[in-house]
């Protein structure tokens, strides 16, 4: 029988930024501490559904457009102080405030949130808005604590490292290395918790700037678990006695064309002819170990709008060479780069260090050289910062992660093309524009996949970008740990929905 005690210690690759429930939706390392700390109104189980988390009853109103939530009562802030619905609200008007920058933003234009009394709250929408409930899934900031604080301090304040949460863990401690960059954090159980109280007394987090530190230290047995591995790298276990949780998770690995930025990445054949020098299949061998699937769509498959008729770019190099011959993009001068009007075929693709990303720039590079493509590497530490949020690239590769009833709106939609919008490619379509606007009004599962699968065809014909991969998740823990049952994840903190039940295992000593 499980007993309470001991200490989870686990690796981390990455860097904490924010443990802010509205601010950590881009950085996994910070979406996974504020997944333990913050409680949130709606949360997945292990299964991967949607359960009651601080709500204990809600109902919809027979036009969609009312939400009426019951919180629990009794619930304690992680410093004593009550939670209600003076909390909710000032979270969501927070999120809705353009100048906080939160990625939630656009889930939440139009919806307003009213107080009835400390324990029950009513959203309002617009419009119907069928994957409202999904939207609930995000941790709940402490008012008292918050409210002075305005936008420009707000991402600086020391309670981004700090976190005062309701969540089942609370933070206790970090320790910085001497360039002041944080190496550990430690998490104690929050026995006040208004849930079942964990068994695992302590949660440890180490982290680590590579894949291969992390490894390193888990075959040290320095910790217990490591947040993921490439499908790669799992050679490199040591101890394969643990536990391995090998998982399907909605997320994608994309090139993003930024044709603002680029003159010959506005050419849509240049497009077109990329898309065709990419070997996916090799791509999902070679890097991934055949751990994973390749994507062709925005939509990838098992979700709900998926179309299996979507038309696909198949691997066809000389293909590619020809398209762009009769487009006028000729190697004149021999030295493999095609030019046109004096233009080369050459551009810079972006992207992160993490996991197995540079290796795939890598693969690309090569891959679109056959076709007299020059591209240029550069790795970044900070891409959200550096990059991203000044949509300063001309292609990135970067990752997306949806939900199994998925929202396309905020990587597609044109009115998300600037931070903290998430539409990397900047694109632009009024159809499109249209169709996301209308699906996510819409509450016929059947005509919402109709509307999805419109949106994806428009989307691949246009070619703003090249859908290349979908890895498993593969997460691992030694034989000490016990008690974790997680069959489906959205996102990659979910691994802890079932926290709860997590317990250290030791041995019996006889004296």
């Amino acid at each position: 029988m499980p007993a309470s005690g001991g200490e989870y210690t686990e690796a981390l690759v990455g860097q904490t930024r924010f443990i802010n429930p509205i601010l950590s939706q881009t950085n996994d390392v910070d979406a996974d501490l504020s997944s333990l700390i913050f409680s949130s109104l709606m949360r997945t189980n292990s299964d991967g559904k949607l359960e009651n988390d601080l709500t204990e009853s809600y109902t919809i109103s027979e036009d969609k457009l009312t939400y009426t939530f019951q919180i629990k009562q009794g619930v304690k802030w992680h410093d004593g102080e009550s939670l209600t619905v003076d909390d909710i609200i000032y979270t969501i008007k927070t999120v809705q405030n353009e100048s906080y920058y939160s990625p939630l933003i656009a889930n939440w234009a139009g919806v307003r949130a009213e107080k009835v009394d400390d324990y029950t709250i009513n959203f309002i929408l617009k419009n119907a808005y069928s994957p409202f409930l999904n939207n609930l899934t995000f941790g709940i900031l402490p008012k008292h604590l918050w409210e002075t604080i305005d936008s420009t301090k707000f991402p600086l304040n020391e309670l981004n490292f700090q976190p005062i949460g309701s969540g089942p863990y609370k933070f206790e401690s970090y320790t910085k290395d001497k360039s002041g960059k944080i190496i550990s954090i430690k998490l104690a159980v929050h026995k006040d918790y208004y849930g079942k109280v964990p068994y695992i007394n302590t949660l440890a987090f180490k982290l680590y700037q590579s894949e291969e530190e992390a490894i390193s230290a888990f075959n040290r047995k320095e910790v217990k678990g490591i947040n993921y591995i490439s499908p790669g790298n799992i050679d490199k276990i040591v101890d394969m006695e643990g536990k391995t949780h090998i998982l399907n998770i909605p997320r994608y690995y994309a090139v993003f064309f930024n044709q603002t930025q680029s003159k010959v990445l506005s050419d849509k054949t240049v497009r077109l002819a990329l898309s065709y020098a990419v070997d996916k299949g090799y791509m999902v061998d070679e890097i991934l170990n055949g751990q994973g699937s390749a994507v062709d769509s925005p939509i990838p498959k098992q979700l709900i709008g998926y179309n299996p008729e979507t038309k696909i770019y198949e691997y066809a190099v000389e293909h590619a060479r020809n398209i762009l011959e009769e487009a006028g993009w000729i190697d004149s001068d021999g030295d493999g780069i095609r030019e046109k009007n004096e233009q080369k075929l050459e551009f810079t693709l972006v992207t992160t260090e993490w996991s197995d990303l540079p290796k795939t720039a890598e693969l690309l590079q090569i891959m679109w050289k056959e076709v007299g493509a020059s591209v240029k590497i550069e790795t970044a530490e900070d891409i959200q910062n550096d990059y991203i949020k000044t949509r300063s690239y001309e292609a990135v590769l970067f990752g997306e992660i949806l939900s199994y009833d998925p929202d396309p709106f905020s990587f597609w939609h044109s009115s998300q093309k600037k931070d903290p919008g998430l539409n990397l490619a900047l694109y632009d379509n009024t159809a499109v524009d249209e169709i996301l606007e209308a699906a996510r009004q819409e509450t016929d599962l059947e005509i919402r996949t109709q509307k999805y699968q419109e949106f994806q065809n428009l989307v691949i014909e246009d070619a703003p970008a090249i859908f290349l991969y979908s890895p498993n998740y593969i997460y691992i823990q030694n034989d000490s740990v016990q008690g974790s049952e997680i069959n489906n994840l959205i996102i990659p903190s979910d691994r802890f929905n079932d926290i709860e039940n997590w317990y250290i295992r030791t041995k019996r000593v006889f004296k």
